[in-house]
């Protein structure tokens, strides 16, 4: 039996705010995007909560008589699922998220924006607005208990967003009677997307995707339609202040099961919202402060009915999601096959096994593409000319456990091309660590050879000497003074 080594997931909530030279700041997303920091749920930190952390948070808003906080149902499992209504606005929006229990970015802003709705201490015209004009209504979290265990999921195993026609899962049925009882004007549909897509073809990650879900396979425009792809001119417009040339269309593909689609169909414009990727936010914090950005725009535009001003042709010049990113990309690089030898670029991407209580992961990598990768881009990109990948090898000697392990030099382990240790005895938690090294137990010998699918544990030689690692995936400068990577982050 072989383990891999985990590194631990980091997150990041700093970012430059660089307009470009081109585009015109706009008062109120910037009024947004600073506030944030100030309205940002503190108990929520990372992507991984559960209904329990969400279920807390809801009833202390029951506190705040603004709010109308109701159980409208439960899940399979039953775990309650909530509404939350607050506004007096004659025009009335409803927002979605969780539909996917592993597509939890947009849940954390949701908290984040009712704590911004909730201020009262100092004056706010664009709050005051949105609360006098629109009606709003949340489902924060519709599939918990696929977020129990972090899956996409519902407990039944069926995907709620092709259920929209059949209504399965008690979920399903749910939202169809919400939107069916409020008759919304407009609905948005948020998720997350893969992080590997990209705005065009090239290398800029897609970090927030729109879509105004077609109702037919004519992809027909009529003015329910139109009045979502207005609202998203307007969208991406703001964000390109912040992420330029990172907002992406999602694929138009009719789907006739998908909710999006149905409920455009159905009279209410749809905008769906896609969080991506965004280099060094594996926890996806800084693409969080963009849809508290991106929700709250559109609810100030619909306030003002502003979007309405809009043209549509610009919807169409968004660029598509496209899939020309790898977590890493390893180019010119010398690679020995039997007696001689080729030169080639390798693709790796990094995986999440999701470990119970599904508070926690590992990274499962695999080599995804071996060749001609000059069209590709990834997160980190390592410039090998003049390397030679050489597999990684065992350590010869036996390790008793992890406590001696931590006494051996891994560096000088990597630098001498070892990619393994073997332990003698070990426990289910020393399967996972922090150390720059693969975990063996039981005599299996792996094969570290350069192969299609399978992990990459290799080393780079440059000169003879060993110059970089590649452990799970991850790339260590064995050079560097302290075992220093490529990045100061190495999963993102």
């Amino acid at each position: 039996m072989s383990f891999i080594s985990c590194e631990p997931g980091r997150t990041t909530d700093k970012k430059a705010n660089v307009v470009p030279a081109t585009l015109t700041s706009s008062p109120v997303s910037d009024k947004f995007h600073e506030l944030h920091e100030q309205y940002k749920e503190t108990s929520i930190t990372n992507r991984r909560f559960k209904h329990a952390d969400v279920v807390r948070l809801l009833e202390e808003l029951q506190t705040d008589n603004r709010f109308d906080v109701k159980k409208i149902g439960q899940s399979y499992e039953n775990r309650d699922i909530y509404l939350v209504k607050i506004g007096t606005g004659k025009t009335t929006v409803l927002m979605w998220s969780q539909m996917h229990g592993d597509e939890p970015t947009a849940t954390m802003a949701l908290m984040d924006i009712f704590n911004y709705l909730r201020q009262t201490s100092t004056a706010d015209k664009e709050r005051d607005e949105i609360l006098k004009q629109i009606t709003l209504y949340v489902i924060p979290m519709l599939n918990p208990d696929g977020a129990e265990v972090y899956k996409r999921r519902n407990a039944l195993d069926v995907d709620l967003n092709r259920d929209a026609i059949s209504l399965q899962s008690p979920e399903s049925r749910l939202l169809k009677s919400v939107r069916d009882s409020l008759k919304p004007e407009f609905g948005f549909n948020l998720h997350d997307q893969n992080t590997r897509y990209t705005a065009g073809k090239n290398g800029n990650p897609a970090t927030i995707s729109f879509l105004a879900p077609p109702y037919n396979y004519a992809k027909s425009v009529n003015e329910v339609r139109g009045n979502a792809m207005k609202l998203i001119v307007r969208l991406n417009k703001t964000l390109q202040l912040y992420i330029p040339n990172q907002v992406a269309k999602y694929s138009d593909e009719h789907e006739p099961r998908a909710f999006g689609d149905n409920i455009q169909k159905w009279g209410t414009s749809v905008v769906l919202i896609e969080s991506g990727g965004y280099k060094n936010d594996p926890e996806k914090q800084y693409i969080r402060k963009l849809n508290f950005v991106a929700l709250l725009t559109a609810m100030q535009s619909i306030a003002t009915q502003s979007y309405a001003r809009e043209s549509i042709e610009p919807y169409y010049e968004i660029p598509q999601n496209e899939r020309y990113l790898y977590d890493l990309v390893i180019r010119n690089v010398e690679v020995p096959r039997n007696s001689s030898s080729y030169k080639a670029d390798i693709g790796i991407n990094r995986y999440e096994t999701t470990i119970e209580p599904y508070t926690n992961f590992y990274y499962r990598s695999l080599v995804e593409e071996i060749g001609d990768m000059s069209v590709n881009y990834g997160y980190q990109e390592l410039d090998a000319t003049g390397m030679r990948l050489v597999p990684g090898k065992v350590y010869p000697k036996e390790v008793k456990n992890v406590t001696a392990l931590k006494t051996l030099d891994v560096k000088k382990l990597l630098q001498q091309g070892y990619t393994h240790v073997r332990l003698s005895n070990y426990l289910p938690p020393e399967q996972f660590t922090n150390l720059p090294i693969n975990i063996l137990s039981g005599k299996k010998i792996p094969n570290n050879d350069l192969i299609l699918n399978r992990a990459p544990n290799f080393v780079l030689e440059q000169n003879g000497e060993v110059r970089y690692a590649v452990i799970n995936g991850f790339v260590y400068d064995v050079q560097a003074d302290k075992n220093g990577v490529i990045n100061a982050l190495v999963n993102q």
